[in-house]
């Protein structure tokens, strides 16, 4: 007999993972370049 492993789990754990730490590099982005770009657009509203 042949042994078919059973990796339907494991695929779902996997792509759970990589969208938790693409989630955590994107909040990281934002914390760090949030005020630069808040201060960008009071920039742009107050000259105009």
């Amino acid at each position: 007999m042949l042994y078919i492993p059973r990796e339907k789990g494991q695929g779902l754990v996997e792509y759970a993972l990589i969208l938790v730490l693409v989630a955590i590099v994107v909040i990281a982005i934002l914390l760090l370049l949030g005020p630069v770009v808040g201060n960008v657009f009071s920039n742009i509203v107050s000259n105009l």
